[in-house]
């Protein structure tokens, strides 16, 4: 009953995300609308990127203007928001998927990106209001209202915000952390889960004063932390490194090959998979750091809107390049490594497929990018186990009660005559695929102890509750702790990812509390508040023990149902856009004569 119902619940989620975030018309939007802006405001992410360095410097700060926290306090907030998982399993999970052409993908995210966020911090600075505490509140869905006229979509906007305060700040963060905490240290998930969530509790009762604190004294030393242990791996692989640049740029427009374990990825796939990462690691477009620019103490919004510029170069160019180019240049992405395996990413089809021979490499690279452009179909037969082990399969009656059925016929992969694939009977029948990769050693238990007798597979699916361990490729998190270890400190560099992972993930949740607060807030007044903090706590807790690449996806779809409005609403005010940009100059010009290098900028 249960796998059915996750079964039901994953068709469903990967339906909604087919039509949004992954659809193919998403990524070609978000990048679209960052192109156009970038084109339409004369390249601002390179000319007011020493003007955004000085205002964050404090250079231009008038503590009498109206706002709660300061730039630099605003800009920390922001990034504590962005810089989370997306920047440690974001990055190895879109690797894993769309190897290095994914890491190009999600570089031209960042890029345009910037003009994304510098555009709708801008705007929402300008729109922001006052709550009756006296608190600076903004955000997109403040835009929608006051300036569009446009009230339903403001709250569709807040109402995604808050689903997506879970989907991206809460859950995947609380999965991440717990994981890295059970692979480095032991520590069971749960008790990671229940402690965090207490510290969770005790922080954002603060409130925004005591947030925008907490991000301001984390988010540099993490940044730092984080960076030298990258380097401490990137240099001891330097000549596969600037290989591993090499392939970035080479297979990314391509796709990229399939390369040991891993299968190979098409160039649509590859296109989305880091254009959909870079999102969710920089959110440019998504409309959450607005929220928290708005509390910045200023007199012009497009003062705030620059310094929105630096989170997407800091995010993803620096942070998330590391990551990536520790994961290529350790070549870890293309091992296989033994670990537990999640049903979800399980796969059992039928034929017998080696990825060692081209011919079935092919085949399966068919199938993993293409699955409904195949001729492999999911297994449906009894296996025999025994002291772990899977037995040699006879034909048998499925585990379907009402239709005893035949084996399939076997299935000639591409390139090969048939005549050549040996009959079900004197094969496995079966091969298990495990995280896009062709599983090997694999074991089956129950709790910890092998077990033996039948199992049943419908339609490529485990029907018992056992736990089912072995080599495959491994993605997220755990795919770069595994990287981390190849490197100066060896398997202490593990520490480094999962203290990062602590520390990132954390202040995350902390600024995703913060967007969600002001969402509910704006739907349904500040009585809300507490009920939303309380269930935001036990989302934490729940989702430590939950499953990752499910996670993942509910992530992916709360992002696109931000996204859509957001980009829509900056778009028609762009010619307001420009016009605020122009205001900007002329009134710097008044107040600071002397910069006569600004004019270069402008």
């Amino acid at each position: 009953m249960q796998e059915n119902w996750l079964a039901l619940l994953t068709d469903f989620l990967n339906l909604l995300d087919s039509l949004l975030g992954a659809a193919f018309y998403f990524p070609f939007l978000l990048l679209g609308v960052g192109v156009f802006f970038t084109i339409y405001l004369k390249f601002p992410q390179i000319r007011y990127f020493r003007q955004a360095i000085r205002i964050v410097r404090g250079d231009y700060s008038d503590k009498s203007a109206k706002g709660d926290a300061t730039h630099f306090q605003a800009l920390t907030t922001a990034i504590s928001g962005t810089v989370g998982t997306g920047n440690i399993g974001g990055v190895a999970l879109a690797l894993y998927l769309g190897g290095p052409a994914a890491l190009f993908w999600m570089w031209m995210t960042a890029f345009f990106g910037m003009t994304t966020k510098f555009v709708e911090v801008s705007l929402s600075h300008k729109y922001r209001q006052t709550d009756r505490d006296g608190h600076i509140v903004g955000g997109p869905m403040y835009v929608m209202e006051r300036r569009l006229n446009m009230k339903w979509l403001a709250v569709f906007f807040a109402v995604a915000t808050v689903i997506s305060s879970f989907g991206t700040g809460n859950l995947p963060q609380s999965n991440n952390i717990a994981n890295g905490l059970n692979q480095a240290f032991g520590i069971p998930e749960w008790l990671s889960g229940a402690f965090l969530a207490s510290l969770l509790a005790l922080v954002i009762i603060g409130g925004i004063q005591r947030i925008v604190k907490v991000a301001e004294k984390i988010v540099p030393f993490m940044a730092v932390f984080y960076v030298l242990g990258a380097l401490s791996v990137i240099l001891v692989h330097l000549p596969q490194t600037i290989a591993s640049l090499g392939l970035v740029f080479q297979d990314a427009f391509t796709g990229s090959a399939a390369s040991g374990g891993f299968l190979g990825a098409t160039f649509v796939y590859a296109f989305n998979r880091g254009v959909n990462r870079g999102l969710f690691s920089n959110e440019a477009g998504q409309g959450s750091a607005p929220i928290a620019h708005a509390a910045a103490r200023t007199k012009h919004s497009a003062s705030e809107g620059m310094v929105s510029l630096l989170e997407p170069f800091i995010d993803t160019i620096v942070i998330c390049t590391l990551t990536g180019l520790v994961i290529l240049s350790s070549g870890v992405w293309t091992d296989k490594h033994l670990n537990e395996f999640q049903r979800f990413d399980m796969d059992v089809i039928a034929g017998n497929y080696d990825d060692q021979k081209t011919a079935d490499r092919e085949t399966l690279y068919a199938y993993l990018n293409s699955p409904t452009d195949t001729s492999i179909t999911g297994f449906t037969g009894e296996i025999s186990i025994v002291n772990g082990i899977a037995e040699p399969f006879t034909p048998a009656t499925p585990a379907t009660p009402a239709t005893p059925a035949t084996p399939a016929a076997p299935v000639a992969p591409a390139g090969m005559d048939v005549t050549e694939v040996e009959p079900l009977a004197t094969q496995s029948g079966y091969t298990i695929l495990h995280n896009r990769s062709v599983a090997e050693e694999v074991r089956f238990f129950a709790g910890d102890q092998p077990y033996t007798g039948q199992i049943n597979i419908l339609d490529g699916a485990l029907q018992e509750p056992l736990r089912v361990v072995g080599k495959s490729l491994i993605h997220s998190v755990d795919l770069t702790t595994e990287a981390f270890t190849r490197g100066v400190f060896g398997d202490y560099g593990g520490y480094i990812v999962t203290i990062g992972l602590l520390l990132f993930a954390f202040t995350t949740t902390v600024a995703w509390f913060y967007y969600g607060d002001r969402a509910m807030t704006y739907l349904f007044g500040l009585s809300s508040v507490m009920p939303y903090k309380i269930v935001y706590v036990i989302g934490f807790f729940v989702a430590a023990i939950a499953d990752t690449s499910l996670i993942w996806l509910i992530s992916a779809i709360t992002i696109a149902l931000m996204t859509l409005p957001n980009l829509a609403t900056i778009f028609l005010l762009r010619r307001e856009m420009r016009d605020l940009v122009a205001s900007y100059w002329e009134a710097f010009h008044q107040d600071y004569p002397e910069r006569d290098d600004s004019r270069n900028e402008r």
